[in-house]
């Protein structure tokens, strides 16, 4: 059985010093739950920091966003591989924040998904729609564009390394949550679109994580669901007690 991967999402967020506090937290109470991936994704300007502080622990490195180019005249970008020279095993692309405040495509996402792999960072991709296009019925047609064009021309092996995000616009941050049902019914769609194109033994295999005000108190009943492999989470990653308690809910959801 594939393990749950609770990875949290820092954002703009935090000072050095808070950085430091709470992925210090973190990395101390995470051997509890041996069962669950636990990942942090800081700004890139504390990964070093944050990246010592995890150094003797299970608990692993992300970061938020990366260029798809190795290295060039890209003022202001982070290369796959200087994050992979900092520790990091995971990179979030394709966040809807991405996309909607950077003008960031499926086709833009496909080729960091691409330089990411290259590099040997696992990418965490992330799709969803808006609230117009689930009320307008679009919900499935958005996602499955953005999987199908954010994951074009990997290989079986390549898809075996990703990680996907389903996070519907309309819940990410805004305190408002799909139901384990909503969620279990795209997780499930999705899972499906991969043995089309991938075979069952990538579907099977394929971390799916939710995201989109997951919390405490709705973090079991989310991961509970067949089809939902994890957490991407956002606000409440920035405070420690209620990122262990989602760790802790992961957990509850293991077989043994």
């Amino acid at each position: 059985m594939k393990r749950p991967l609770i990875a949290g999402n820092w954002k703009m967020n935090l000072s050095r010093t808070e950085s430091i506090v709470l992925a210090a937290a973190v990395a101390q109470e995470a051997p509890r739950w041996p069962a669950v991936q636990v990942a942090l994704c800081p700004p890139a300007v504390y990964l070093d920091v944050v990246s010592q502080v995890l150094r003797n622990s299970p608990v692993t490195l992300g970061g938020q966003n990366a260029h798809w180019e190795t290295s060039g005249a890209f003022t202001g970008e982070v290369s796959p591989s200087m994050l992979v020279d900092l520790g990091c095993v995971f990179v979030i692309l394709g966040h809807s924040e991405r996309r909607q405040h950077f003008g960031e495509t499926d086709e833009v996402i496909n080729r960091k998904v691409k330089a990411a792999l290259a590099a040997g960072l696992r990418p965490i991709v992330c799709v969803g729609e808006t609230l117009s296009q689930r009320e307008s019925g679009k919900t499935w047609e958005v996602v499955r564009s953005q999987v199908e064009r954010s994951l074009a021309n990997l290989s079986a092996e390549e898809m075996l390394q990703v990680v996907l995000a389903y996070e519907p616009v309309w819940a990410i941050g805004t305190g408002h949550v799909a139901t384990p049902q909503q969620a279990e019914e795209v997780h499930a769609q999705i899972r499906q679109l991969i043995q089309e194109h991938h075979g069952p033994q990538v579907a099977q295999s394929l971390v799916i994580q939710y995201g989109g005000s997951v919390k405490p108190d709705n973090a079991a009943s989310l991961l509970s669901q067949p089809n939902v492999d994890g957490a991407l989470v956002g606000g409440a990653s920035l405070k420690a007690q209620d990122f262990l308690k989602i760790i802790a809910a992961a957990d509850g959801t293991v077989e043994t």
